[in-house]
């Protein structure tokens, strides 16, 4: 043991300066989410990186704790200096909020257009069929879909009256889409309720590009003497694949310091786009006269400066209710949990489920929201 100790020591120069690159790497990490992206241009992407940054950290304490080492010292203060930033990514929860008495449950799935665009259309009616099965077995009171689909009649891909079937019958519904001439069809979002909407609306995004599916919509829903006013957002996506056709290679067609750039600025744009969105978000469900609730698909982690401009004043339903990372994005590209409910600091939180079945790129979440 003294020998391989004695051989380990010699290189323990470089070790140190690898530590202390990890150590400048996670301090980083924890002060990316109160910049915004234009004032310091790469914290976004060391945010990003946060998963990968704590297990190395994590890494070099258990070896530094192996070899006795006051560094082990060293490195767990990094760590520690985190605080609850370290439970963004992973929650911790030891009892759930006693729920209210006017109880709603709501979903938040990104259906990533229910498959319409997979070569083979009969495995498109299938999977189409499957995510209506999950959604009708879930049973919420309110629906908010990303990336939706519609087709105006006639239709050989009907959605929206088999949804209007899931959510008993109810034709309460708000949508938001741009509208395709040629084929005669919607991209966009949709919201869904049970219950009665008595006003519903549209957040506009000054970075709104024409190409853009990227939209946030609202509506003003009664149950019992309650109003609670509902968002469902998409924020920008980073489109680093084609996401519809089949081919999700990254500009397959590219060298590789090309594609690399390309990604590059493809994230920095996102990152732009997404914090300004956020922000215009949350400055009109300041101005909300009810009880707020704010879900959907943000393409943002916890580590982020979209995320942190949400919950400064919100509650984050994972968070209060669950355990673990509670990651909702499959794609190909690892990017964890960035599908959210929030909710305002008056309403109550439980049950905070995620989808199992891998029927789109993101899981299905949802949660009983109370009063």
């Amino acid at each position: 043991m003294a020998d391989w100790k004695d051989r380990i020591w010699k290189f323990s120069s470089i070790f140190k300066v690898l530590s202390i690159i990890s150590f400048v790497s996670l301090l980083l990490c924890y002060i990316s989410p109160y910049f915004h992206p234009e004032t310091l241009p790469f914290l976004p992407f060391v945010g990003l990186s946060y998963p990968v940054i704590i297990l190395v950290n994590l890494g070099w304490l258990v070896f530094w704790a192996i070899l006795r080492s006051k560094w082990a010292f060293y490195t767990l203060f990094i760590i520690l200096l985190g605080g609850n930033l370290h439970f963004r990514s992973f929650s911790i929860t030891l009892s759930e909020d006693e729920p209210g008495k006017n109880k709603l449950k709501i979903t938040s799935y990104n259906v990533r257009l229910f498959d319409i665009y997979n070569p083979n259309f009969e495995a498109a009616l299938k999977r189409r069929n499957e995510i209506f099965q999950f959604l009708k077995s879930n049973n919420p009171d309110i629906l908010c879909i990303q990336e939706f689909y519609r087709q105006e009649k006639p239709t050989k891909f009907e959605t929206i009256d088999s949804l209007f079937s899931i959510m008993g019958n109810s034709k309460f519904y708000h949508e938001r889409s741009a509208f395709n001439k040629h084929a005669n069809q919607n991209f966009g979002i949709a919201l869904f309720s049970k219950y009665e909407i008595i006003a519903k609306g549209d957040v506009k995004f000054q970075t709104q590009g024409k190409d853009d599916f990227n939209y946030c919509i609202y509506a003003d829903i009664v149950k019992e003497k309650d109003t609670f006013r509902v968002y469902n957002v998409h924020l920008q996506s980073i489109r680093l694949t084609n996401e519809y056709d089949g081919d999700s290679k990254i500009a397959s067609n590219l060298d590789e310091k090309r594609t690399l750039i390309g990604v590059y600025r493809k994230l920095k744009i996102a990152f732009l786009d997404r914090a300004d969105q956020a922000r215009t978000v949350m400055e009109h469900a300041n101005t909300s006269p009810y009880s707020t609730i704010i879900c959907g698909d943000f393409n943002d982690t916890p580590m982020s400066y979209t995320y942190n401009i949400f919950n400064r004043k919100l509650i984050d339903a994972f968070r209060n209710t669950s355990t673990g990372i509670g990651a909702t994005y499959i794609g190909k590209i690892p990017a964890g949990r960035i599908d959210f409910i929030f909710h305002s600091k008056n309403l109550k939180s439980n049950d905070f489920q995620i989808q199992k079945e891998e029927l789109s790129d993101h899981r299905a979440i949802s949660c009983i929201i109370s009063k």
